[in-house]
């Protein structure tokens, strides 16, 4: 062979022909369906499968074009891979058809008939349109479908914002915009939310948390409504169908199948507004569910690969839904982390918060692991390296690993102590003031040597009441999800203030609005990172449901007309985000360890009761203070005043003794619960320098600096 002959490009070509069909075996990575010069190159895993093909579709059509057997030299170990030339890529729907043993007690559930959606399919049609019902007659429900890699970022890229300066807004693509009072050309989409941008600058959280966005079936939920009758939905989405693809229900182009562009847009205009963008992922189960539940892709590829199985073959249920994807088995780690992989590079997104992420570290037989290695792996993984990792460290089996949670240096927790120990001091139970210093000081016996991000801070999040309905229910009411009020967690530390539901009194409804307050203020002024839900800056009701993952209506979506109803809460949300975003002594990474360690007097932090520096721990006491040093703040590289925040939740006022501050310093008022807020910057200085009386079930807000001219 000549020195010509060597360096002669090799271009690929077809080498079989299978029916009308050109191909060639394929590259066996990546799998799923890539456009490669002439034609799609299709890679598909099954270790127990006797035979695959390929199941053409025409896009729309009933019935396949065609089906392609891949030829027994097109296997590389367990993976199928074919290049077919000459496709039109566009106009394309594609499935496997996997045969093999249906041996449950040995773990294979292979069944020849079905066509399976590709576990890697960037992108799902048939569900196009939320909730428009299907041909139930369709052989083929879930069809994968090749995506173009033609979207324009312009300069997009990651804004990188630090973990500790994180103001995190958790919400529901659909739920956000749906209600009438939205006013956005395309309720209940991404380009609906798009048109919201605004109202998040203004607002000023600068990170999205989206429940799930992978595509999932809104109609896989056979309740309805007891009283109504009406169809009830698996409206929340917890449920995947198909793990690399954006639910194409959430887009107004869904129809055209243009749900990948117009996420991306979505995701570059929040990043040009300066807000990230964290997706809640579903790794612990998937669509199939149990032994009952339908066959759309693992299971009929290679259920034992996919699924934890008992020595029986049965699953193992440690998502309380019917079955636990392996996730540390080689193969589903490898699909995990392709999947994150994907999402980061294809939508730029910013982070992942992990539904039950307690599960992600059991081995295949349910056993939790001493050092997971998918969750080092993520950890560690080069395109993840600088993405937010968030875990609900707990599953529905009972491991709760909050505080415990394996974190290789890089994961974050939903802090659910937090939210227990917050919601149980506001309503007013004793024996509290200890641990609620502990949860403002960013958990430190949780997270040792740990950076305070390592607790997500939140009150309330989808699962469970809203911040209106925590000081409106003693109970939750469930009724109309159609399981008797079985439902939801019954344990929710909420207090009506003293009645049931909505109120004609006054003076219920003022404790309320004061309690809401409270609550947003230990959240914002608390070290680690605060999560918001969304709705919560208006007081949004759920009317008592704690569990709404079924209800697609107005008692989930966001109401508008609150934003103008509700405009005292909403104001003192924005101005209580804007004094955290001011005062990096909120923010400071480090745990403070109540010492002076920077030689400004004061110690990082330091606790008080009614009397200066004498804080009350006893089981009675019901106030707390806590004062910053600004001196401290950054760890003492940036400069930052004082501040200090007073909780009562005694049924009595108090008059505090304020802690003195320096020479030429005096204490000015940002916030008090049961009066005013005042714009950052432009807080009066209080009258009596010394002292503040705090009204019963009130918190304060002061700012500790030069004396200003005005007083309050």
């Amino acid at each position: 062979m000549s020195t010509q002959d060597i360096r002669e490009r090799i271009d690929a070509f077809p080498t079989h022909r299978i029916g009308p069909y050109r191909v060639r075996a394929g590259r066996p990575l990546p799998y799923g369906a890539t456009p490669v010069p002439g034609g799609v190159n299709f890679s598909v895993y099954s270790d127990g499968a006797t035979s695959m093909s390929l199941v053409l579709f025409e896009r729309g059509a009933t019935q396949p074009s065609a089906e392609l057997e891949f030829p027994p030299e097109f296997r590389i170990g367990s993976v199928y891979a074919m290049t077919v030339f000459g496709l039109d890529a566009e106009n394309l729907e594609y499935g496997f058809r996997a045969d093999g043993p249906f041996d449950p007690a040995r773990g294979d559930r292979f069944d020849g008939v079905k066509v399976l959606s590709d576990p890697y399919a960037r992108l799902i049609s048939g569900r196009e349109v939320w909730g428009r019902e299907p041909d139930w007659d369709n052989v083929y429900h879930y069809r994968s479908q090749v995506l173009n890699d033609d979207f324009d970022w312009g300069g997009d890229r990651p804004l990188r914002i630090p973990a500790e300066d994180l103001v995190i807004y958790e919400t529901h693509v659909r739920g956000f915009t749906r209600h009438p009072s939205s006013k956005v050309s395309a309720p209940g989409t991404y380009a609906g939310m798009r048109e919201k941008i605004p109202y998040l600058r203004e607002l000023g959280v600068n990170c999205l948390e989206l429940l799930p966005v992978f595509e999932f079936d809104e109609l896989d939920n056979p309740r309805t409504d007891p009283v109504t009758g009406e169809r009830l939905y698996n409206y929340w989405g917890y449920n995947t169908v198909s793990f690399f693809a954006p639910k194409a229900g959430y887009a107004a182009t869904g129809p055209f199948g243009m749900q990948a562009d117009e996420f991306k847009s979505l995701v570059k205009e929040l990043h040009k507004a300066g807000i990230e963008v964290v997706l809640d992922v579903v790794f612990n189960h998937t669509a199939e569910g149990n032994e009952q539940g339908p066959t759309i892709s693992f299971r009929g590829l290679d259920n034992a690969t996919y699924y934890m199985l008992t020595p029986r073959g049965e699953y193992y249920n440690f998502s309380g839904t019917g079955n636990t994807v392996n996730c540390n088995h080689p193969v589903v780690r490898d699909f995990v982390l392709s999947c994150l992989r994907h999402w980061v590079a294809e939508y730029h997104i910013d982070g992942f918060r992990f539904d039950l992420a307690a599960i992600l570290d059991r081995a295949p037989d349910g056993t939790p692991l001493p050092n997971p290695p998918l969750l080092e792996q993520l950890a560690h993984d080069p395109i993840l390296r600088h993405t937010k990792l968030i875990a609900e460290a707990w599953d529905a089996a009972g491991l709760y690993q909050v505080g415990n949670f394996p974190n290789y240096g890089r994961w974050s927790e939903w802090n659910g102590k937090y939210r227990d120990t917050v919601r149980r001091f506001v309503k007013g139970e004793p024996g509290l003031v200890g641990e609620l210093a502990t949860r403002m000081a960013g958990s430190p016996d949780l997270y040792q040597g740990r950076t305070s991000s390592a607790s997500v801070n939140f009150i309330t999040a989808h699962d469970g009441f809203t911040l209106a309905d925590l000081v409106s229910y003693n109970d939750k009411h469930n009724e109309a999800n159609g399981e008797n009020n079985n439902d939801g967690a019954s344990d929710n530390n909420s207090w009506n203030c003293g009645e049931e539901g909505p109120s004609a009194l006054a003076h219920v409804r003022e404790l309320r609005m004061r309690q809401m307050k409270n609550l947003l203020t230990i959240l914002l002024t608390s070290q680690g990172i605060p999560m918001i839900l969304a709705g919560d800056e208006v007081g949004r009701t759920q009317l008592g449901n704690n569990n709404t993952y079924c209800q697609d209506n107005e008692l989930s979506w966001f109401d508008w007309g609150r934003v103008e109803t509700n405009a005292e809460l909403l104001d003192f949300s924005r101005k209580l985000i804007a004094f955290r975003h001011a005062h990096p002594v909120l923010r400071t990474s480090d745990h403070p360890t109540g010492t002076d360690r920077v030689g400004s007097g004061y110690p990082d932090v330091s606790w008080h009761g009614v009397g200066a520096w004498a804080p009350d721990w006893a089981d009675h006491g019901r106030v707390l203070a806590m004062m910053r040093c600004g001196r401290h703040a950054k760890g003492g590289t940036v400069a930052d005043d004082h501040v200090y925040v007073a909780v009562n939740a005694h049924w009595e006022a108090h008059d505090l003794e304020l802690p003195a501050l320096p020479d030429g310093q005096r204490w000015h008022l940002f916030a008090d619960t049961g009066t005013a807020v005042h714009p950052v910057g432009g807080e009066p200085e209080l009258k009596h320098p010394g002292r503040f009386h705090l009204g019963a079930h009130s918190a304060v807000v002061l700012v500790g600096r030069a004396a200003h001219p005005t007083t309050a």
